[in-house]
């Protein structure tokens, strides 16, 4: 037995080196692939592949094999066996071929002098997704690895594993899905044309913000260009008879979402807007785009970050510290009653940044990365009126869709009723919490607070005022007061058992989208002051993981989920 623990002992000193080095070297190749050096990443996967051979051999002894077949005792050798495994696979079924073939994931060969290469993405989307299949069968291989139970080294070693694993599989199954959806909507196949808003967000609707401006954005071979932006008033007179169903009417209908683009966005279900767009735009102009894309200010500030500032014309220079600032509150006191000059000097910054982005860069992996912080916050939101695309959309978290699945779900959406630009100082904290998984059915919660924080100085009506309230109301509120509708869209099933406003019980508004119970509260927050909203609920104890995505305002917001996972 002492010659058999020694003889494990020597294995898991070796073991443990050649697999920190395989580790190190796995993530070298990693980023010489993104930075498009191939040679470098074809010596770094060479050596990854080297190193994760001897661990596995090391953990595949006679002596390992007899330890970790021995109950509990052996769980952190049987765990090293499997961290070894997966090691090996990602160097010899991932990096190293990633390497051999010189695959396009690196945004430097992607995006040269204002040029996709969409020509390359096709041609290498076989490999990639061959690749692809591989990278997400070892995550989930690295996602199963066992417990180590007493070795903590050990469960260290897993969790540094998963996460590098995770990390690479993003970045393989991203090119992936790229090569398989990047050169058609980029024109490689004939010229592509998109609808592209700007969404306003101190003034938040379903899908961030108001629509404040609108360009069209063309495709053509993977070279971009961008149309001279419109103010969102050209389509004050738009119209469309797009159908999105009786539950959508009823729910949204007394907004006039059809005829009136302000209120054209209230579902954060995203293809809405993006039909409703399209529609508007082609009853204006005759022409019929191929799909929607949008983006906010704060997306604009992480662009500027990348590809540097612009100078406005008068010398302005709008950069990633000030384009928010000025967009969404200087512009409102800059120009105070002249709407036409605002909008103007909103669309001559939108202009000027897209213009930039879509030139030739001084760093793609830095626009990448930029895009894909926008991307991450659901800043960005891309529909495709192809079917087969839009499909291939709603897999990825461009799409904004709402979810078709029973998993626990909690989306706080808000929408603002005064029809003023005050959520530009709307501070949102949300808690989404539920019991365990114990009965067909658990108790859950989401609280939600909202806190104006508007100055206490003077600001335009057209910033503080409450125009958007119905005159036959007959309420009147301060000046800077923020009136606000809160919808939950809630886990498929879940009944409402009470809402709950600042400690007192109110009723609710019920709807239903897209199997989603809707749960809504309409608030009245005066300056300075903040409304505490409790969704209390019972909710299936569905499988999967709980999920509370963000609606892009001003400021990110991360839901704190405290949420236990139910298993099927």
């Amino acid at each position: 037995m002492l010659g058999l623990g020694c003889w494990a002992a020597v294995g898991a000193f070796q073991a443990k080196s050649n697999l920190e080095q395989a580790r190190v070297s796995a993530q070298d190749a990693k980023e010489a692939l993104l930075e498009g050096n191939t040679e470098a990443a074809s010596q770094s996967a060479d050596d990854a592949l080297v190193r994760a051979e001897a661990a596995r051999d090391a953990t595949h002894s006679l002596a390992w094999n007899i330890i970790a077949g021995v109950p509990w005792l052996g769980s952190p050798f049987k765990t090293g066996q499997q961290v070894t495994d997966v090691v090996l696979g990602l160097a010899a079924d991932v990096l190293r071929p990633a390497a051999d073939v010189g695959v396009a994931i690196s945004p430097e060969r992607l995006y040269q002098d204002g040029r996709v290469d969409v020509d390359l993405l096709r041609n290498q989307e076989p490999q990639l997704r061959e690749l692809s299949t591989n990278a997400t069968r070892l995550n989930g291989d690295a996602a199963a690895i066992s417990d180590p139970r007493y070795v903590s080294l050990m469960s260290d070693a897993r969790t540094e594993l998963q996460g590098q694993i995770s990390g690479i599989t993003s970045v393989i199954e991203n090119a992936a899905l790229a090569a398989r959806l990047v050169p058609s909507m980029m024109g490689v196949d004939g010229p592509r044309t998109y609808f592209m808003g700007f969404q306003t967000n101190a003034e938040a609707r379903g899908t961030g913000g108001l629509l404040g401006g609108y360009g069209i954005l063309r495709f053509d071979n993977g070279v971009p260009t961008v149309d001279t932006l419109a103010p969102n008033t050209d389509l004050a007179d738009a119209l469309t008879a797009v159908d999105l169903g009786l539950e959508y009417d009823q729910q949204y209908g007394y907004a006039q979402p059809f005829t009136d683009f302000r209120n054209s966005n209230l579902s954060p279900h995203f293809p809405y807007a993006a039909q409703i767009w399209k529609g508007m735009f082609a009853e204006q102009t005759g022409v019929e785009v191929d799909g929607v894309i949008v983006i906010d200010p704060v997306a604009l500030s992480y662009i500027l970050g990348a590809v540097g500032p612009v100078t406005m014309p008068d010398g302005e220079v709008v950069s990633r510290d000030n384009v928010v600032e000025l967009t969404e509150s200087t512009a409102y006191s800059r120009f105070p009653t002249d709407q036409v000059a605002r909008k103007q000097y909103l669309q001559d910054i939108a202009n000027a940044v897209v213009t930039k982005m879509t030139g030739s860069v001084r760093s793609p992996r830095q626009l990448m990365d930029a895009l894909g912080k926008a991307v991450g916050e659901r800043r960005i939101a891309v529909w495709s009126a192809v079917p087969e695309e839009q499909e291939l959309l709603e897999g990825t978290s461009l799409a904004h869709v709402l979810p078709g699945d029973a998993a626990p779900y909690a989306a706080v959406v808000i929408n603002n009723l005064g029809g003023n630009k005050l959520d530009y100082y709307l501070r949102t904290e949300i808690e989404y919490a539920a019991d365990e998984c114990n009965g067909e059915t658990r108790s859950s919660t989401v609280n939600v607070k909202l806190t104006n924080t508007v100055p206490n100085e003077p600001l335009p009506d057209y910033v503080a005022g409450a125009v958007g309230l119905a005159p036959e109301l007959l309420i009147e509120v301060p000046k800077g007061t923020n009136i606000t509708s809160v919808r939950l869209f809630a886990t498929q099933g879940a009944e409402l058992s009470s809402v709950i406003l600042n400690g007192e019980r109110v009723p609710a508004i019920v709807n239903t989208e897209r199997g989603h119970p809707v749960f809504e509260a309409q608030v009245i927050i005066p300056p300075g002051q903040s409304a505490d909203v409790s969704f209390q609920m019972s909710e299936p104890t569905a499988p999967g993981k709980p999920r509370a995505p963000s609606q892009p305002l001003v400021e990110t917001v991360v839901p704190k989920v405290m949420v236990p996972e139910c298993m099927g």
